[in-house]
């Protein structure tokens, strides 16, 4: 069986479809706006403790997956994909 995954969006593109601003998505996640902004320009990574928040928080718009696309099997093995063998 193999697990389809579409991806899916960055968080400037979350706050700009949503029409957020860092400030109130930085209220939804508890952080600072300047954390949220140091996100956004790559000035400091995601922590995998946030990027739970933040998929809650984005109700799945914006995935531990796509917020940590080099890194995330080996933070939560239950996301790798699964392809059983033919």
């Amino acid at each position: 069986m193999e697990r389809c995954y579409i991806s899916g969006m960055d968080i400037a593109t979350y706050l700009s479809d949503q029409k957020m601003s860092q400030s109130a998505f930085a209220g939804l996640l508890g952080v600072s706006q300047g954390l949220v902004y140091q996100w956004l320009t790559g000035r400091r990574p995601i922590s995998a403790e946030r990027c739970l928040s933040i998929e809650r928080a984005t109700n799945g718009a914006v995935t531990r997956r796509d917020l940590r696309p080099r890194d995330y099997q080996n933070i939560w093995p239950d996301l790798a994909v699964v392809s059983e063998p033919s």
